[in-house]
């Protein structure tokens, strides 16, 4: 089986990958993650997934490489990664008591034989009614400005949730475990 490397610097994907108990390592791809005009937010986010992986296939051949790519979108909007608080304020006032879809891409490459399976899975938040003190205490508490959406799913987050919807909720933090074991057994890992 060839080695696993994870095309990520995110925390979050490592530490879902972790779950799945198998050795492998992270480098952080270089590429500019601008939306190209007129690209839908799935098409966005299956191009990065692709490119983060294709950046490092000639770095590291003989390996299966791993590329994924989130964003929120709310209406026809997307919602990328606030870095502040105050985009992040804006960002859940005009989420509160709407729905906000994540679309997270995945790829998976074979370096050595250039094959490659490409995926979307989509993640829905209900989100509660939310005040602008309850907006402005949970930013205090988890700073997530670093997250699509300006939550942490995984911690606090969850309180700002009516209801969600998917097939997997490991696609919302970012990096969609159930289907990346398909595209792992299809490369003959043998997962338990």
């Amino acid at each position: 089986m060839l080695p696993l490397l994870l095309a990520s610097s995110s925390p979050y994907r490592r530490e879902l990958l972790e779950r799945l108990g198998l050795p492998f390592v992270c480098q952080s791809p270089d590429l500019d993650e601008s939306r190209l005009p007129g690209e839908s937010a799935l098409e966005l986010v299956q191009r990065l997934s692709r490119e983060k992986a294709q950046a490092l296939a000639a770095a590291f051949p003989d390996h299966l490489i791993i590329g994924s790519d989130q964003v929120a979108v709310l209406g026809d909007q997307i919602l990328g990664k606030p870095h502040t608080f105050e985009r992040a304020r804006e960002q859940l006032a005009a989420a509160s008591g709407a729905s906000v879809s994540f679309l997270t891409g995945l790829t998976l490459l074979n370096s050595s034989t250039g094959q490659s399976q490409t995926d979307c899975v989509p993640f829905t938040v209900h989100m509660r009614e939310l005040s602008t003190a309850g907006i402005e205490r949970y930013l205090h508490a988890e700073q997530p400005y670093d997250c699509a959406g300006s939550f942490k799913a995984e911690g606090l987050g969850v309180s700002l949730f009516r209801s969600t919807e998917g097939s997997d909720a490991t696609s919302l933090i970012g990096l969609p475990l159930i289907r990346l074991i398909d595209m792992l057994i299809n490369e003959g890992y043998a997962i338990p």
